[in-house]
Order: C-alpha cells, then sequence, then structure tokens
C-alpha cells in the first residue's frame, strides 16, 4: 500500500514567493526614493538616511548574486545605464540647487 504525501514546497512554490519577494523589494525601494524626492522638494529636509535605506540593500543584492556568478552582461548593461542616468540628473539637480532653485 503506498500512501501518497502532499508537497508542501516544490520549485513553482520557491519561484512564487521569489517573485513576490522581488515584488516588496521593490515597492519599499520605490516607496523610499520618491519619500527622499518629497522631504527633499516639499519639506526642504536631507533625508539621507532614507537614501541609504534603498540603495544599500540593492548593492548587497547585487554584490551577492555577482559572487554568485548568475549575473549576465545585460545586467551589467543596465546598471551602467542606471549609473550613468543617476549622475546626470543629480548633477542637473543639484547644479539647478546651486543656481537659486
Amino acid at each position: 500500500m503506498s500512501t501518497h504525501k502532499s508537497v508542501e514546497r516544490d520549485e513553482r512554490t520557491v519561484a512564487v514567493e521569489n517573485a513576490s519577494y522581488k515584488w516588496a523589494f521593490n515597492f519599499v525601494t520605490f516607496a523610499l526614493l520618491i519619500d527622499v524626492v518629497y522631504r527633499g522638494a516639499v519639506r526642504n529636509e536631507d533625508a539621507w538616511d532614507l537614501m541609504a535605506l534603498a540603495i544599500v540593500p540593492s548593492l548587497a543584492c547585487t554584490m551577492y548574486q555577482a559572487r554568485q556568478k548568475i549575473l549576465g552582461p545585460r545586467v551589467w548593461k543596465a546598471l551602467l545605464i542606471g549609473s550613468v542616468v543617476a549622475f546626470v540628473v543629480s548633477a542637473v539637480a543639484a547644479a539647478i540647487r546651486m543656481a537659486g532653485g
């Protein structure tokens, strides 16, 4: 007589969990970045602590994935382009602020 045990966790379960973690992580990261922008633009406050909460976990995640050698060339290209765009936007924002805006 064979009895079938139900499978609690399989590959699909792990994949769905990982996808949900990705959505949650992205939501929190962008919410923090929006809060940083709001505090700077509306309340005229510095929010470097919130910026660190948005950036540091992303860097840690990327470094872990790089050490595990799962990042492909497209990811490195996207990181480079994103870094350049972020630098240009921040330089323009700093120039506008220094000019008296």
